[in-house]
């Protein structure tokens, strides 16, 4: 009776461990960008809204890249999204208070896509707080609109333009 415990256990154990191992090939990340223009003219301490252009997403060409299809997609999350001030190039992230991001589609509900509070860095970086959505409907469309919300704590004497680079963990079905 012990080896037949010990035997199903292992048969068990060795199952799990390849599901996570196919999960492991089927698994990739797809990278996006797009730049927010924090304008001079926003207030300080409210929020102010900032809507960029939609973003097109290269879903389908990463898919195919990655021997799968759109509907063969089951798990898209966001894995990280860092901020960088492009413009101007010597500007750091002093003046700013908060910062959410959220991800919209003509067919699909806005969601929040990452955030940070309480922004205490003297840097021309920062790495948001990602939140643990799933993401497949925005990812698998053809673009999606980003809407960021800012708080600032100083005044803007110039425009100040910021790279959004997000990375999304993408997990297909074998078929």
């Amino acid at each position: 009776m012990k080896s037949k415990i010990i035997a199903l256990t292992v048969f068990v154990s060795a199952f799990l461990s390849s599901c996570n191992t196919v999960d492991d090939l089927l698994t990739f990340t797809i990278s996006n960008n797009t730049s927010i223009k924090i304008q001079s003219t926003s207030p300080i301490n409210l929020p102010s809204e900032i809507i960029t252009p939609e973003v097109t997403t290269n879903s389908s060409a990463e898919f195919e890249n990655n021997k799968t299809k759109a509907s063969l997609i089951k798990d898209v999350k966001i894995r990280s999204l860092k901020l960088s001030i492009t413009d101007p190039s010597d500007k750091t992230f002093t003046f700013l208070k908060s910062v959410h991001l959220y991800i919209s589609t003509a067919n699909s509900e806005e969601i929040e896509l990452a955030y940070a509070d309480n922004i205490n860095v003297s840097s021309n970086s920062i790495d948001l707080i990602c939140t643990d959505k799933r993401l497949d409907e925005y990812i698998k469309a053809d673009s999606y609109k980003i809407r960021t919300k800012v708080t600032l704590k100083e005044t803007l004497t110039q425009d100040v333009t910021v790279k959004a680079e997000m990375k999304f963990k993408v997990t297909a079905d074998p078929f």
